[in-house]
């Protein structure tokens, strides 16, 4: 009875030894290696790869990925040139043994260069609504477009920059908040805040025309374009690219300095492959590569606040919009009586 138990003890562990390694998880075998063990690179940075071996088995192949598209490899090194910055996933397919795994790597790709200093220049000041609480400000030719936040207050309207006047307004409906708009083929898409909702208007009679539901973004902040297709911020690190037709968020580009990842993007304007983005909460706009998504500039609105005139209702920076024949910025903010046109200069 002994030495039978001793038998089946024996062929036990000669089983569990033989297929211990293709039953192991392969992040328990393996292990991708970068250049100095960081996670974080700029952009065009060569570095160096590897797999760890820790179970010392036998590798037939390894292949690589990053977010799900092809990875050269070239003595052992990969260049980090990929367009778009922000977080990726660097996967490695490893063929061992008679078997196949996968083990993943998580990096954050950075700018190469550091953002540029910029400061502004009053050109004109112009009357604004002081009880507008501006979320998104866009010329279409000539005309101003506006909209407003906070549920029961929130519109659209259309607007003579020069004297305030309005042309013509719509409420949205009491249950919305609403955020910031773009123009694109004769319509203006308009965002709301936490509803998952967006609206499409005639840019002429404002006439309500469609709605659209969000996607991966779950709130709306601003929205822009840049003649073919929408940016919609959405509080994150993320900047979504949306199809103007079926409204679906097919890309996104995430705001990156060569330091960190940055959210908090909120009202957009698209100029000459640039957005121009209010942040939060701050006297500062970000200039950013529509492409890749690096902050190339920061613009210090300090003190353009101090201009308007003080009330209990008086609020944050927020509100840009480039006038095309002019060449200038307009800027605004929630509850300012005074709307600005500025030229941006490099400190």
């Amino acid at each position: 009875m002994k030495s039978i138990f001793s038998i089946t003890s024996l062929l036990l562990i000669i089983f569990l030894n033989a297929c211990g390694s293709s039953n192991a998880v392969p992040a328990d075998l393996f292990e991708i290696e970068l250049t100095g063990n960081k996670t974080e690179f700029q952009q065009n940075a060569s570095v160096g790869i590897a797999v760890k071996n820790k179970k010392g088995l036998e590798i037939e192949n390894i292949s690589y990925t990053i977010n799900d598209k092809p990875l050269k490899v070239e003595n052992n090194r990969i260049l980090l040139d990929m367009p778009h910055l922000g977080e990726k996933t660097i996967k490695a397919t490893i063929a061992y043994e008679g078997t196949t795994g996968e083990i993943e790597k998580n990096i954050k790709l950075l700018a190469e260069k550091g953002p540029e200093v910029y400061t502004y220049e009053i050109i004109n000041e112009f009357p604004h609504d002081r009880k507008a609480f501006t979320q998104g400000l866009e010329f279409y030719k000539d005309t101003l477009y506006e909209s407003t936040g906070r549920k029961g207050q929130s519109y659209l309207r259309k607007i003579d920059f020069k004297t305030g006047k309005v042309f013509k307004q719509i409420d949205l409906d009491a249950q919305y908040f609403g955020e910031g708009l773009t123009i694109l083929n004769d319509k203006i898409y308009m965002l709301t805040w936490q509803s998952g909702l967006g609206f499409i208007y005639d840019v002429n009679t404002l006439e309500k025309i469609d709605s659209f539901q969000y996607g991966a973004s779950k709130e709306g902040w601003g929205l822009t374009n840049d003649g073919k297709k929408l940016y919609k911020s959405d509080g994150s690190e993320k900047i979504w690219l949306l199809n103007p037709e079926t409204l679906v968020e097919e890309d996104h580009i995430e705001t990156v300095t060569n330091k960190s990842i940055f959210n908090k993007t909120n009202e957009l304007e698209y100029v000459d492959g640039l957005i121009y983005a209010n942040v939060w909460q701050k006297e500062s706009m970000m200039i950013i590569d529509a492409v890749s998504g690096a902050i190339i500039g920061v613009i210090n609105f300090g003190g353009l606040k101090d201009k308007v005139t003080k009330h209990p209702d008086l609020d944050v920076l927020n509100g840009v919009a480039y006038h095309t024949k002019r060449g200038t910025f307009f800027v605004t903010g929630k509850n300012w009586d005074k709307l600005f046109e500025v030229k941006i200069i490099k400190k």
